[in-house]
């Protein structure tokens, strides 16, 4: 790349301005002209009628369908599974741009980097050469051969081990490494006197890869009981976050394209064990729970969505079960139903699925790494093919523990704990079924089951409009009023115009927290630029780089921004304080509301409850004017 002497600033807005997003995109999605835009299926949910737009002139895309919007690097972010400096490298890379010195991705930066890679395989290999050179890695070997693992699975997933001195590392590779290159490969850690000692000790070391099969952290497991904790991990690093990568995806990627779904397990042994024996499409996470982020790269490579989660049974097991459906379920949130039910009923099969959750849990509660020791992998694939749905497994483990003995309390308590997953499912016909099967289970009326659901929509509908229904639809007016006067931000409007809306604002709370972050950063960015709504947006989307809720916004705003161009002078204003007067209305039924609900929880002959009205009145009094 040839030198430059640009700022940091100046060269990301010449990589926005070369990066085309309607090449970017058709690169991904087929798209069709209709009228200024291009529209096409969104590929990051299944659909079959087109709801993906692209804008050439805005420069960004937006789905109607399940909300993802942003500009040309907010793309490559998602369909890659990126970060934003990432995309920013391979883009410099691909117009040949050299990124300053003081960037993240810079040279010196690169270098960097290459060297935390070299110490990390370098450090791999040393921890396996340890494993069989090492007299004092005999406990290690005894444990992985206690545990099923070969030499050959040794070899194959390098595994190795870590001596028990402080410095051992170190010394090894001293002359080659700085003391700055261990500690941000995540091998060492400093002391309380300030001296650096080897983070992994006495351990058996399991290398975690990347996607691409390079390694970027060390999994590291206790040898002696006693050792704490068990199970010692590497830290986030410039190459590694726990939460993005999931263990043993380099090797699970292709059979998951192939297959369709995967496996996730809880730990490494299980991985190891399950994919040396053959069942290749299954990972983990790496010590830490599921992520939303650990959802989308799963997506990334199986197209329908497939996931059977294969956790221990345990009590521990069975709460990771329910945190981990509770992540995919957000990681899919408004893109459709997850499918709850195996068998085919008229009317059911067009019902479109954004996921599918199945449950694998062995009858004799073992983990998947002891069961596949035991049985072998193909008794394992057996639970696996018949593996039931989240639903299923959900009442299940409700359902059994029924008891032919119970009492009309006990029946009415375990339908209690039911009613919750039976409310849950949105399609009648399957409801139906369901509360059939269950009131045949437990040997209840199924009349007086389905008045017993019926009672608790009714309670559940009475509560929601009482309490919810009117502050929804104000909340929903208020924050749609906060969003209009932002976009005006993002109008090609004259200066008095800008300085209008700015001073009109100033003094107006906002409610949304997103809302107020947005609007915070165009009151700063505002004061750096001269009225630039093309700089404004792209410095938007840059300080937002990595949080897709608020770049959708952004999106949102820009696509609202289009409703009030070519305003009079006049009704700029008008648009200005109607929305200003919304959301003053809206804060002032939520002060009145909150004084009513102090007011109701106190006696009337309460000195507070005569502070209360009075304070009540002025508030109804100065509010009139905005006829409330």
């Amino acid at each position: 790349m040839a030198e430059t002497g640009k700022t940091y600033s100046e060269i990301l807005d010449e990589i926005r301005n070369r990066v085309d997003i309607l090449d970017v995109v058709q690169s991904r999605v087929v798209l069709k002209k209709r009228g200024a835009n291009y529209w096409g299926c969104c590929p990051f949910h299944n659909e079959k009628t087109p709801s993906f737009s692209v804008n050439p002139q805005k420069g960004i895309f937006k789905c109607f369908g399940c909300g993802e919007g942003g500009d040309a690097i907010s793309f490559l972010m998602k369909i890659n599974n990126q970060s934003f400096g990432d995309v920013i490298k391979d883009l410099a890379q691909q117009f040949n741009i050299e990124l300053p010195h003081t960037y993240g991705n810079s040279k010196q930066y690169a270098e960097e980097k290459d060297k935390i890679k070299d110490l990390l395989n370098k450090s791999c290999e040393y921890y396996h050469d340890n494993l069989y050179s090492l007299p004092e890695a005999k406990g290690a070997l005894e444990y992985l051969e206690k545990r099923g693992i070969t030499k050959d699975i040794i070899d194959e997933y390098k595994l190795g081990y870590s001596p028990k001195g402080y410095s051992e590392l170190q010394n090894k590779f001293k002359s080659l490494f700085t003391p700055q290159i261990f500690e941000k490969a995540g091998l060492t850690v400093k002391t309380e006197k300030g001296d650096n000692v080897d983070r992994f000790r006495h351990r058996i070391m399991i290398p975690i890869r990347d996607e691409a099969g390079s390694v970027i952290a060390f999994g590291a497991r206790a040898i002696e009981s006693g050792q704490n904790p068990k199970y010692l991990n590497s830290p986030d690093t410039v190459l590694y976050n726990k939460s993005r990568i999931l263990y043993g995806i380099n090797v699970a990627k292709e059979k998951m394209i192939q297959d369709d779904y995967v496996v996730i397990m809880e730990g490494y042994f299980d991985v190891i064990s399950a994919q040396a024996a053959g069942l290749k499409n299954v990972v983990a996470s790496c010590g830490t729970a599921l992520t939303v982020d650990h959802v989308r790269l799963i997506a990334k490579y199986s197209k329908s969505r497939k996931i059977y989660l294969a956790f221990d049974t345990d009590a521990a097991g069975l709460k990771a079960t329910q945190r981990s459906t509770d992540v995919i379920k957000e990681a899919f949130s408004g893109l459709g139903n997850l499918k709850i039910y195996d068998r085919t009923y008229s009317g059911l099969n067009e019902d479109k699925y954004t996921c599918e959750i199945r449950v694998v849990a062995p009858f004799d509660s073992k983990d998947p790494d002891e069961y596949i020791r035991e049985y072998g992998i193909e008794e394992y694939k057996k639970y696996i093919k018949k593996a039931p749905l989240l639903l299923d497994f959900e009442l299940e483990q409700i359902l059994k523990d029924y008891n032919p003995d119970f009492s009309p309390t006990d029946k009415l308590a375990m339908v209690k704990k039911i009613m919750p997953l039976i409310e849950e499912i949105p399609n009648n016909i399957v409801q139906n079924e369901y509360i059939k099967l269950v009131a045949e289970r437990i040997n209840v009326d199924e009349n007086a089951f389905i008045r017993e659901i019926n009672r608790s929509a009714s309670l559940q509908n009475i509560i929601n409009k009482d309490f919810t229904g009117i502050v929804t639809k104000s909340s929903n007016i208020c924050e749609k009023a906060q969003k209009n006067l932002l976009s005006l931000f993002l109008l090609c409007g004259n200066d008095t115009d800008m300085m209008y809306l700015s001073e009109s604002i100033k003094n107006v709370k906002f409610i949304d927290k997103n809302l107020i972050i947005i609007r915070e950063a165009i009151d700063k960015i505002s004061c750096q630029i001269n009225n630039d709504v093309d700089k404004l947006i792209q410095s938007l989307y840059v300080q937002f780089a990595e949080d897709n809720e608020l770049k959708d916004i952004i999106t949102d705003l820009i696509y609202i921004a289009d409703s009030f161009r070519n305003l009079s002078d006049k009704d700029f204003k008008t648009v200005v304080q109607e929305n200003i007067v919304r959301i003053q209305q809206y804060q002032s039924n939520c002060e009145k509301k909150e004084f009513s609900s102090k007011y109701k929880k106190l006696s009337d002959d309460d000195v507070e409850s005569m502070q209360i009205q009075m304070q009540l009145r002025e508030k109804i009094k100065n509010k009139q004017k905005f006829g409330d």
